[in-house]
């Protein structure tokens, strides 16, 4: 028969002991890069989580492409993608519970 559906998130939804990840707000932002390109920084996920994992599912349901990069102020790691997907990260978070809908913060035009 066919395998199970493999989950990405099974075990970066939760943290060791098992309770939700505490995490401050999610950004989304859109910066523009020359003519009509721009690329997408999601920064606020906790450093718990497995960025890597989180940011190669978005890029399979989103075809686009995508990196997970060391932020220079904070030190902290930032998801970056190509294109305008700031729609389709929140959505992507929100159903895959990785945060809920309020702390969720797009900015940008």
């Amino acid at each position: 028969g066919l395998a199970a559906p493999f989950d990405p998130f099974a075990d970066a939804a939760t943290a060791d002991t098992g309770e939700k990840l505490e995490q401050g707000y999610v950004h989304i932002r859109i910066q523009q890069r020359n003519g009509r390109k721009s690329i997408t920084t999601v920064t606020g996920l906790s450093q718990k989580l497995d960025l890597k994992k989180i940011q190669k599912a978005i890029k399979k349901e989103h075809c686009c492409n995508g990196t997970v990069l060391k932020d220079e102020e904070s030190g902290k790691e930032v998801l970056q993608f190509q294109g305008d997907q700031r729609e389709a990260v929140k959505t992507f978070l929100i159903k895959e519970e990785i945060c809920d809908k309020d702390s969720v913060k797009v900015h940008g035009f």
